[in-house]
């Protein structure tokens, strides 16, 4: 190692899996994308209801944007997965990555055009927004296999996590606070300050999406067929995408064990993130409260994704997920418990230990049990997944709930995920599963 190799920064960026040029490109999409994931979907729910469906009995407009929600995750689930091996039929990810990422920019700058009674031209913006930023997801994370090493792939993941929190998080206060008080800014009220809100997370996206497509290298596949047309690339992926099924449950089924321990696990994750406002209100934690710990797991999960990324450089990746579940079976412990606001704060802060670092490390996992060859469409599973997380969480949410009047059995109700998906992850052979990606890429044509 040269002496400027040694230097404290580098280490210090070395710790952190951000000591490459390439590296930080990567991590800084997880900042960029996560404007849209912290202010929209914390602030378009409500002026959806109370500004775009004004006209609209609230109960209605709620179950309306419900509907949305669930057809935007719908559409990127059967996208998701295709796109991914068109992608990879055309060693082009950061192409589509970008053809997306366009999509979603241009419908989130577009939400600051939205006025009362446009109901129907909200929905469309925010389906085509949610289907724009979990498509380049799912590309984004097929390049992590491709710049980040096997003993840096934790870090580099959970580094994304972090400053995806971070980023997030900033923005998310700016833009409350211009809500809260638009004559700060000089505007003339809350309605346009939360216009304006859409457009600087358009505006977010696009400037801190630049350093990925300077730095990080388009993955170069053995084998790609020079010219290949869209339609021949999709006629290709649909073969790819069932061969690909196939491997999941036969040559490469420690990935598919893995996909299925995350839905698990994830989804009771997804539940609780969503479904914590909703139980905090129910107790009668304050609104500025409640406010006050959406940004607090924000910002608390920064340091503690970091943390997740060095435990997983000692005990592996799969171990140091148990820890996280662990926390979230203490979570619904707590939940089901819970009384006072300083309770609830806690509960909010254990979620900000372990919800990105589960995460994080459910993705680095992922990407070395899957081929680099096929990890455009491998992801486009995983986002799939990751996506649907919280749909069977919620309908058992709800049931308990609806059985019982209360949140606190339909929060403890949720162990069973987190025990279940322990239990498939267990089945999870990290070697041999690694050792198939790696043979599979070695065996890749050359020509």
């Amino acid at each position: 190692m040269t002496t400027d190799e040694a230097t404290p920064s580098k280490t210090f960026l070395n710790r952190l899996g951000l000591h490459r040029p390439e590296l930080r490109a990567w991590a800084i999409y997880d900042w960029a994308n996560s404007a849209f994931m912290a202010t929209v979907l914390q602030v378009f729910p409500i002026f959806f209801v109370r500004t775009a469906a004004a006209d609209i009995a609230p109960e209605i407009a709620r179950a309306r944007f419900a509907f949305f929600t669930s057809a935007a995750v719908i559409l990127v689930g059967l996208i998701g997965p295709l796109l991914g091996a068109v992608a990879d039929q055309k060693g082009n990810k950061k192409g589509f990555l970008a053809a997306f990422l366009a999509v979603g920019i241009l419908s989130v700058a577009a939400m600051a055009l939205i006025q009362r009674g446009d109901a129907m031209l909200a929905a469309i913006l925010f389906i085509v927004g949610n289907i724009g930023v979990t498509s380049t997801l799912a590309f984004y994370n097929s390049l992590l296999p491709s710049i980040a090493k096997p003993d840096e792939i934790d870090r580099v993941s959970t580094a994304g996590f972090a400053l995806g929190y971070l980023g997030g998080g900033l923005l998310l206060a700016l833009n409350l606070f211009m809500i809260a008080k638009p004559e700060a800014f000089g505007i003339a009220d809350a309605g346009t300050a939360t216009r304006l809100s859409f457009l600087t997370v358009a505006v977010w996206w696009a400037v801190f999406s630049i350093p990925l497509f300077r730095k990080v290298p388009e993955p170069t596949r053995p084998g790609l067929q020079a010219g290949l047309s869209l339609g021949a690339s999709f006629k290709a992926a649909f073969g790819a995408l069932a061969q690909t099924l196939r491997d999941l449950r036969h040559r490469h089924r420690d990935a598919g064990l893995l996909l299925l321990a995350f839905l698990l696990y994830n989804d009771a994750v997804n539940t609780i993130i969503r479904m914590a406002t909703t139980f905090g209100d129910e107790i009668g934690i304050p609104a500025p409260t409640l406010l006050a710990a959406i940004l607090m797991v924000q910002f608390v999960a920064v340091p503690f994704a970091f943390l997740f990324g060095s435990i997983a450089d000692r005990i592996g990746a799969k171990r140091a997920i148990y820890i996280g579940l662990f926390v979230y079976v203490l979570i619904t412990i707590v939940g089901y418990n819970l009384r006072t606001t300083a309770q609830f704060l806690l509960l909010a802060f254990m979620v900000a230990t372990s919800q990105g670092g589960i995460q994080a490390l459910s993705r680095s996992l992922f990407a070395t049990l899957i081929p680099k060859s096929k990890a455009g469409e491998m992801f486009g599973f995983f986002g799939v997944f990751d996506r649907f997380g919280g749909a069977l969480g919620a309908i058992v949410f709800g049931l308990v709930l609806s059985a019982t009047g209360s949140s606190r059995p339909a929060i403890f109700a949720l162990i069973v995920f987190f025990v279940v998906g322990g239990l498939v992850l267990a089945k999870v052979d990290v070697a041999r599963g690694s050792a198939a990606a790696r043979e599979e890429d070695r065996l890749e044509p050359s020509s």
